[in-house]
């Protein structure tokens, strides 16, 4: 027995493929040409989620890091452990372009510049001279890079758009003892050799048509910096609030990049926001959903990034429902910093 199962995606088309009983849905989209967006494939990065519009279906696992309880009564689902049991549609809130760009592919790029930008932040450049065409990905997704001589590998979000010189930026969080962070304190020097593996994710900047909200928590921020140069190169004629989320002031990176960029756009305005301030801290303490304007996002239409950790995704995810703000179009990436 075979199901005829339709995928609808953000910018209105629909692709049509048929899956075998029994047989992971993610699985049988591949097999039929369609590539989702997917990291884990162990139901707990969230990556390939979707919405079931119709039909059937059972999920083998799906961590709460992923998909909350309400996430899960609006038939949220993740293809990699999904299984259709009826003809069924799904629908993916990402353009069906994203589908059909080019696989993650094996990369080897050059370390060209190391600094530390504050006490908790580095920003790591790298130059993939070895890669002759430019490397394709979307303002928003994310590479994921091994850490010589451990055996391991993290993922950052790259903090530069696309660019025809094949150079690329991270923001890298340094831990106290973490396996990346060691390496950019101890060991790494430049023209160091780090293989990755990229684009990845299905969290990027769409086409701008509404007021932005820009939301960054930690070294979240560097997708939103990748967003912010897009923004400027492309023009934008539509406000754009970013608003930046640390623990304390001294953590604050890239300043001056982000009011370089802000004076290059017509509206544009920068929060940056403290949860645990000194005394002498000017500007604004607390969460971030603690400074949002909720008449001003229940009076219009707005497109909102949020990337960060889980926790600070979730608050926000919570505020906005709990404010009955659905002129909000939420787009987010939840990240999980590594302790090691």
């Amino acid at each position: 027995m075979t199901h005829k199962v339709a995928f609808s995606f953000a910018d209105g088309k629909t692709l049509f493929f048929p899956v075998k009983a029994n047989e992971i849905l993610l699985d049988a989209a591949l097999r039929n040409g369609i590539k989702i967006p997917l990291d884990c494939r162990e139901g707990v990065c969230g990556t390939c989620q979707g919405r079931c519009e119709s039909g059937q279906y059972s999920q083998d696992y799906v961590d709460e890091e992923a998909l909350s309880p309400q996430d899960l009564e609006q038939r949220k689902m993740l293809t990699c452990q999904t299984r259709v049991q009826s003809d069924a549609a799904f629908y993916f809130d990402f353009d069906s372009s994203l589908c059909h760009s080019a696989d993650p592919v094996q990369l080897q790029g050059s370390v060209i510049d190391v600094r530390q930008v504050s006490e908790s932040t580095a920003i790591l450049h790298l130059d993939l001279g070895g890669h002759q065409a430019p490397l394709d990905f979307l303002p928003g997704q994310y590479a994921r890079l091994s850490i010589p001589g451990t055996g391991t590998s993290r993922a950052y979000s790259f903090a530069n758009r696309p660019a025809a010189d094949n150079q690329l930026q991270f923001l890298i969080r340094l831990l106290p003892d973490g396996v990346m962070s060691n390496y950019i304190r101890e060991r790494c020097l430049v023209g160091d050799t780090l293989q990755l593996e990229a684009p990845l994710g299905a969290f990027y900047l769409r086409q701008i048509s509404r007021p932005l909200i820009l939301v960054a928590g930690g070294t979240g921020l560097s997708a939103l910096l990748a967003m912010l140069e897009q923004i400027v190169e492309q023009g934008c004629q539509q406000p754009v609030h970013l608003y930046y989320g640390v623990r304390h002031s001294r953590d604050l990176c890239e300043l001056e990049r982000i009011q370089a960029h802000g004076e290059r756009l017509a509206d544009f305005r920068f929060t940056p926001v403290i949860s645990d301030a000194n005394p002498d801290w000017p500007g604004k303490r607390g969460y971030i959903s603690e400074h949002f304007d909720s008449s001003e996002l229940r009076d219009q239409d707005t497109d909102m990034y949020v990337c960060g950790p889980p926790p600070m995704v979730d608050s926000i995810r919570i505020w906005l429902q709990e404010q009955q703000l659905n002129r909000v179009q939420l787009y987010y990436e939840r990240f999980t910093e590594s302790n090691i």
